[in-house]
């Protein structure tokens, strides 16, 4: 296996990597700021408020973006799996 080849993989990795937890890092995120901003307005000063949300956020995301993110997975194997003679010269 060269080094080229090596490379290739591991930047489909990453780039799978991004693709599947950036939906829920972004909805995590955005729920996180709007709570920021509610908490200074109302100057409740509350740690565990932000926390509720988010998991029920990423959960949520989870089971909306689940079938996509299991979807590119099986792809991104299928095409590892039918290419591994090829990688393995």
């Amino acid at each position: 296996m060269s080094q080229t080849v090596v490379l290739d993989l591991t930047q489909r990795a990453l780039w799978l990597l991004l693709q599947l937890c950036m939906p829920t890092l972004l909805l995590s995120l955005v729920v996180g700021l709007m709570i920021s901003v509610f908490q200074a307005v109302t100057q409740i000063n509350e740690m565990t408020l932000t926390f509720i949300p988010k998991m029920i956020t990423v959960f949520g995301a989870l089971i909306f973006f689940g079938p996509w993110m299991l979807n590119v997975t099986l792809d991104y194997m299928q095409h590892l799996m039918l290419h591994l003679p090829e990688y393995a010269r």
